[in-house]
């Protein structure tokens, strides 16, 4: 008997006839003698709507009722991944976050989890029920709903796996893995079978819509080794482990594309000691997620700060720095929402020279303009006009050897 964690993403649940065919597949690994907990996410699409409804009503809805609100989701979704399952016969209870103890900190829509105490979870499986866990979601030291931010229930299934030293871990979506690129915007993108952590979680950050970034960080921290795949097919899916050696031998494993970022200009700070720190403190301070950063050499006292932030993160951006340039002496906040992040990922990166010169050249063949650059050990990233992202992709991938011929 094996100890399955499983997770299904929103379009494997995305009405009653998925979730019924999700009930059979759990059914028959229940059958085969496994012990199952079932992580599930809202049903596509509830979570757009639920914020378009919030929103509708203020702009700036407040993070802790928005997480009272984006929890039900998952809520609607357990209680029916559990009836269907008594529909085919099989023992199943449902656990909202809370109730699967998992217990994070105080921080509303991108809560980390802290501890996860999973005596009743645990309890259940003894008596031989499937656990059906809300993903996404958990509860902090006050007794608050928290939500762990979007792709949240990967994590959960990631967290729930490690503590309860789960034999496998499985990731259901809509991909059969892990691909070269988007498979819909690179039709010659090919599926990886074994990806580092380390790879993965670069892919993730960078804008590739398999993975949440910090459930992979997770799995690497606690060695939850996982496999990506679909829940359409029965086809084997993508690996996701600690480095090995063979990988090296590939420059370039992937090439992502985030959409969703924008660019910040601040303008005109005093170039002295501690201007900096306080942009990014006030940043910090607002839970804003800083990725890429340039600053210009200061010129007549004053200097131009450049970074990028999620686009759903641009009015925390704006509130934030308001005050303190006013505080710091003055400078203006100029937010561009159109463009996109370019990521091209390979852990044999370290030890090949001339990647950025690829990188670089091909992009210019192409008359695509290069905004902002960052690199890694394992990573280069430039921010691009949002317009050209699909093109850049599909011409990295060609440059990099990656296409399916």
């Amino acid at each position: 008997m094996a100890r399955i964690v499983q997770k299904y993403g929103g379009t494997s649940v995305g009405d009653v006839e998925r979730i019924k065919k999700v009930a059979e597949r759990v059914k028959a690994s229940r059958d085969d003698g496994n012990e199952l907990v079932v992580v599930v996410s809202a049903r596509a699409g509830v979570t757009n709507e639920l914020i378009a409804r919030a929103k509708a009503l203020t702009p700036t809805p407040a993070d802790r009722e928005l997480d009272q609100l984006l929890a039900v989701g998952e809520q609607e979704t357990i209680a029916l991944t559990a009836i269907a399952l008594h529909g085919v016969g099989v023992d199943a209870v449902s656990y909202t976050g809370a109730q699967a103890g998992i217990f994070t900190d105080k921080v509303h829509t991108k809560a980390k989890i802290r501890t996860i105490n999973p005596q009743s979870v645990e309890k259940d499986l003894k008596a031989g029920r499937v656990v059906i866990v809300a993903g996404f979601q958990g509860i902090n030291d006050d007794g608050q709903v928290t939500t762990l931010g979007r792709g949240g229930s990967d994590l959960t299934a990631i967290a729930l796996a490690a503590a309860l030293k789960a034999d496998k871990c499985e990731i259901y979506t809509d991909v059969d893995g892990v691909y070269t690129a988007d498979p819909r915007v690179v039709k010659t993108a090919r599926k990886i079978e074994e990806i580092s952590y380390d790879e993965m979680l670069e892919l993730a950050s960078s804008g590739s819509k398999v993975m949440q970034s910090r459930s992979v960080e997770f799995a690497k921290k606690f060695g939850v080794v996982f496999e990506v795949r679909s829940s359409f097919n029965h086809n084997p899916g993508t690996i996701v482990k600690e480095e090995v050696a063979y990988m090296e031998r590939v420059v370039v494993r992937g090439v992502a594309v985030d959409k969703d970022q924008a660019k910040v200009v601040v303008s005109n700070i005093l170039d002295k000691p501690g201007s900096a720190a306080r942009v990014f403190r006030a940043l910090a301070d607002a839970s804003v997620l800083v990725d890429m950063i340039v600053q210009n050499i200061g010129r007549q006292g004053v200097a131009n700060l450049t970074f990028t932030v999620p686009r759903t993160d641009t009015h925390k951006a704006q509130r934030a720095l308001e005050p303190i340039l006013a505080a710091i002496g003055g400078g203006s906040v100029t937010i561009l929402d159109n463009i996109a992040k370019l990521s091209v990922v390979g852990v044999g990166m370290k030890t090949h020279s001339g990647v950025a010169a690829t990188l670089f050249q091909s992009l210019a063949d192409a008359g695509i303009n290069i905004e902002l650059i960052s690199t890694s050990e394992i990573k280069i990233s430039v921010v691009i006009d949002q317009a050209r992202a699909d093109d850049a992709a599909r011409v990295a991938h060609t440059a990099f050897g990656l296409d399916n011929h």
